[in-house]
């Protein structure tokens, strides 16, 4: 029997999704916020998570990033509609599908299904390597070093967190709203200014010409991106 993980901030949607679901053969299990749901998912073997894009605390952009670090377990995300800039990062962050509120029972089942499908068909892969690279830019995630052409960098977890993001979808611009949910895990007030300052500090440790970044770069008027070429 497959074991589902929901995780929404509204009981109604949890409640109803709960009885589909068991309908259908599944156990499940309920999360009401994103701390919540990653104190289960540490404790239960889950083979899917229903994940709600905006919660209070730890949101499921937050929430996503932080169950990527250790567990490749089939995510969908619960959407609401104009979360499109949201739904796309999830993507990035490795989400794997998404169904839109308010959702189709037969809509959602369907997608379940294919995923769990994929999970077991290909198996529970083991997750990517650890190592993300851009050039002359190494960060290990397992031993939470950076290192520069082979020389070591001292990051503060802020500016390691935003590296992160950036070279986990290189080339991808992200907008600086995005960038301060998911670091900051909370809500993007001020959100262009203070990322702003720390990607000028990024940069100084990463760039031989700060002010001519050759990674690190600024899309005028959407954010910031790794430039892996």
């Amino acid at each position: 029997m497959y074991k589902v993980l929901i995780c929404d901030d509204e009981r109604d949607i949890v409640s109803a999704l709960k009885i589909y679901l068991e309908a259908e053969g599944y156990e499940t299990l309920c999360a009401h916020n994103g701390q919540e749901a990653l104190d289960l998912l540490a404790r239960e073997e889950v083979q899917l998570v229903l994940l709600d894009i905006m919660m209070p605390g730890l949101d499921g952009i937050a929430t996503l990033s932080r169950l990527r670090e250790n567990s490749n377990v089939p995510v969908i995300f619960l959407t609401a509609k104009g979360e499109d800039t949201d739904k796309i990062l999830g993507l990035n962050l490795g989400a794997d599908d998404y169904v839109t509120k308010p959702f189709n029972p037969v809509e959602l089942l369907a997608r379940v299904r294919s995923q769990l499908r994929r999970y077991t068909q290909l198996g529970a892969v083991p997750p990517k390597r650890s190592e993300l690279r851009a050039g002359g830019i190494c960060l290990d995630d397992e031993s939470k070093t950076v290192t520069l052409d082979g020389e070591p960098v001292s990051l503060t977890p802020t500016e390691y967190d935003i590296l992160r993001l950036l070279l986990q979808s290189p080339g991808r611009v992200f907008r600086p709203d995005a960038i301060y949910r998911t670091v900051w895990r909370e809500e993007p007030f001020g959100a262009e200014s203070t990322v702003a300052v720390h990607i000028r500090h990024l940069r100084e440790k990463l760039e031989i010409d700060p002010a001519n970044p050759r990674y690190i770069k600024a899309v005028w008027g959407q954010g910031y991106k790794i430039d892996a070429s």
